[in-house]
């Protein structure tokens, strides 16, 4: 097993970030986005590392094989973005989104977080198997609070409850 580490963003891991989650993106996924579709990877800082957000980085070495984000998204809620492993770390052998995602809900749970929402694409059906397996239920689009920050390529939603796992 590789020697993954977890950290939180520094300003030095920008670039890599933006390179990790474009290449899964475009090369991968064939969604058609770019950097300036996406100002927070632009700016990770102001979007991510206010109120009780947050931003870590997977680390293997010195490369950045994994990303999550944590939006602050009002009262007692928080918006899950940018959850991207490059394709070769992924897997449950290996452990790095669940390792990612542990980091997130701990972060949260020290910040009294009530509530984890998400929005992704509907083809993405390990990404839905791995939120279902980590506690998350499928919402409808209505059932999001208004401050729920949306993205326009998103039709999938998730919610995890601090009743069910976030605790």
């Amino acid at each position: 097993m590789p020697d993954v580490r977890i950290d939180s963003f520094a300003v030095d891991d920008r670039d890599a970030v933006a390179a990790l989650v474009l290449d899964i993106q475009q090369n991968e996924f064939g969604i058609a986005i770019t950097l300036a579709d996406q100002p927070d990877l632009a700016d990770v800082e102001a979007h991510y590392l206010r109120g009780t957000g947050g931003f870590w980085v997977a680390h293997d070495g010195a490369a950045i094989v994994g990303t999550i984000g944590l939006l602050d998204a009002g009262p007692g809620a928080g918006a899950l973005r940018k959850m991207f492993v490059r394709r070769d770390r992924r897997g449950k052998e290996l452990g790095v989104a669940r390792r990612l995602l542990e980091r997130l809900l701990g972060h949260a749970r020290e910040r009294g977080l009530e509530r984890i929402l998400l929005g992704t694409r509907p083809e993405m059906h390990a990404a839905h198997r791995f939120y279902e397996r980590a506690g998350f239920l499928r919402i409808a689009e209505g059932d999001l609070p208004p401050t729920f920050p949306r993205m326009r390529v998103d039709s999938v939603f998730y919610e995890l409850v601090a009743t069910r796992r976030l605790v």
